[in-house]
């Protein structure tokens, strides 16, 4: 009676196992199209290290005439563009705007990491674009809300000159939001990835109860399966 009690109660141990079998073997990893990943830890030691030295890739933000750079060059870029035959005004300010879109997303959000002497810094910079620099990455700044509120300043010049051609004006917007997405603070530090692979948790096949036997020897997940499989 004891005997086959023991051989039909179900063992703890075997169908844990068989359920850690199943879940390693059937599950894959799978492929996100979109996915938005973290980039950095921004520890304590990162802090230092990006305090060993001043950053002088993002220090000229804040300096003088920094700000007033920006509109002038958008000026002589106009001018230059007026001198070319043929071009309308529609097409000149169309053209501007996207290249200064095109240039500040490069320069801003294209770019990872310091041009020079990056070891002076350990590496803290590596992975960070230049917008993500600026300030040590602290929001709603004076230079951050600047270089937010020019390429929108932009934007409406071009679309008053461009007498709001339906046209023109989704081009123009929709660069716009493309500027503008990579400046807000909820993506700091966040990178849009596509077709990423998600690892399995590495607690997938972790076993659930210890592979220590016992003095007799009998408590093993070994003995314990044959001892559960045995004939009645």
């Amino acid at each position: 009676m004891t005997s086959s009690t023991r051989t039909t109660a179900p063992s703890p141990i075997s169908i844990s196992a068989t359920k850690l079998d199943h879940g390693s073997k059937g599950r894959t990893r799978s492929s996100s199209i979109v996915a938005v990943q973290e980039v950095g830890g921004g520890g304590a030691e990162e802090v230092l290290d990006q305090s060993v030295y001043r950053n002088q890739n993002s220090d000229w933000v804040n300096g003088k005439g920094a700000w007033i750079i920006h509109p002038m060059l958008t000026l002589a870029a106009k001018i230059i563009i007026d001198v070319l035959p043929g071009v309308t005004q529609e097409a000149s300010w169309t053209i501007v705007n996207l290249g200064y879109l095109l240039i500040s997303y490069i320069m801003f959000h294209g770019i990872t990491g310091i041009p020079f002497d990056p070891d002076l810094h350990g590496g803290a910079y590596d992975d960070l674009t230049l917008w993500e620099q600026i300030d040590e990455g602290a929001q709603y700044t004076p230079a951050k809300k600047w270089l937010f509120t020019m390429p929108i300043g932009l934007f409406l010049l071009s679309t008053h000159f461009t007498h709001y051609n339906p046209w023109l004006f989704a081009v123009n917007f929709s660069a716009l939001l493309f500027v503008l997405f990579p400046k807000l603070p909820q993506l700091h530090r966040q990178r849009v990835r596509f077709l990423v692979d998600e690892p399995i948790p590495s607690g997938a096949v972790t076993p659930m109860t210890p592979m220590t036997p016992t003095v007799s020897g009998t408590n093993t997940p070994v003995n314990r399966r044959s001892w559960a499989q045995a004939p009645n």
